[in-house]
């Protein structure tokens, strides 16, 4: 069953010319595409929290220390 809110968008999209529809169709579906990349994106993230967070705790800790240098771009 469809929501409301995607029932409108295909009256809307029946209301156009077929060739209106097209180009809006194909930008829909890139929108989707980069929808759901942005959740990849978010899923796999999510699931290095606890690296990240244990990354900058020992970065602190080294620059706490004396043990860490200024990072030098040119070397990158």
């Amino acid at each position: 069953m469809l929501s409301p809110e995607v029932a409108t968008v295909i009256k809307m999209l029946e209301s156009l010319p077929e060739d209106m529809q097209e180009r809006a169709i194909e930008q829909l579906r890139e929108y989707i595409a980069d929808l759901q990349d942005e959740l990849q994106w978010d899923t796999l993230f999510k699931g290095t929290q606890s690296q990240l967070i244990a990354a900058a705790r020992h970065a602190k800790q080294k620059i706490t220390e004396g043990q860490a240098e200024p990072m030098d771009y040119d070397r990158l």
